[in-house]
């Protein structure tokens, strides 16, 4: 009996969180812009359920700050002030220098492989200009590294970060691609040299490079009025 009255609220969780990785995936990869509504009506018709799982999977999207109720609009994919963008990168820049930190020195012959056959599939990815599959292979690179410091709250953290600055990271991918500019794709060989070496300082060093330079891009790309990206 106590299995039976637990079935119902499974599936419909299973639901919403099924809806919430389309919204999430949508985000991500720039289908869903800054700015673009989510009627639940609408978006229940997209996905072909009903209006219950939208709503939770709104108000998770709404709790990791991928998405904002607006007056008299409602739901709508949240845009970041640059403000807001350079915070994010701040942070991003004390975790990851210390995930780096303490995870080179754990990383074992079976990590390295497997960032290398990250790195053969971003370059496959870019090749192909596929700008999703190229940043996820970027970031498969990063959590080999992370995840050796052998701390999932750190990694956590910062994915939700990533996730945050994700739709900035597409719009910087898409100039690449259209500028045919390769240097958005560099990094990830120094890294994988360093972590081959267990060059701890090194692999510091190119993670406050790298991300040194997207905190540039930002402020490159607005002007001094707070900007929404």
């Amino acid at each position: 009996m106590e299995q039976n009255r637990l079935s119902a609220p499974v599936t419909k969780k299973l639901v919403a969180e099924q809806v919430y990785d389309v919204l999430e995936a949508s985000i991500s990869d720039g289908t869903l812009q800054a700015g673009a509504s989510l009627k639940v009506r609408d978006v229940a018709a997209m996905v072909g359920t009903s209006v219950t799982p939208v709503r939770e999977a709104l108000q998770k999207l709404q709790d990791v700050g991928l998405v904002t109720n607006k007056p008299h609009r409602g739901a709508v994919v949240r845009a970041l002030t640059t403000s807001e963008l350079m915070q994010l990168y701040d942070l991003r820049m004390v975790l990851e220098k210390y995930a780096a930190e303490i995870g080179v020195p754990h990383i074992l012959a079976r990590d390295i492989n497997r960032m290398e056959q990250s790195y053969r599939e971003m370059w496959d990815a870019v090749e192909r200009q596929d700008v999703a599959v190229s940043l996820d292979k970027d970031e498969e690179i990063l959590a080999v590294v992370y995840g050796a410091a052998n701390n999932p709250f750190l990694v956590e953290m910062i994915e939700g970060l990533w996730m945050r600055t994700r739709a900035f990271k597409v719009v910087g991918a898409r100039e690449a691609f259209r500028n045919h500019d390769d240097t958005l794709w560099l990094p990830q060989k120094r890294l994988i040299e360093a972590v081959k070496s267990h060059d701890v300082a090194e692999a510091v060093a190119m993670t406050h490079d790298s991300l040194q330079s997207a905190r540039r891009r930002v402020e490159t790309r607005v002007d001094d009025n707070d900007e929404e990206l």
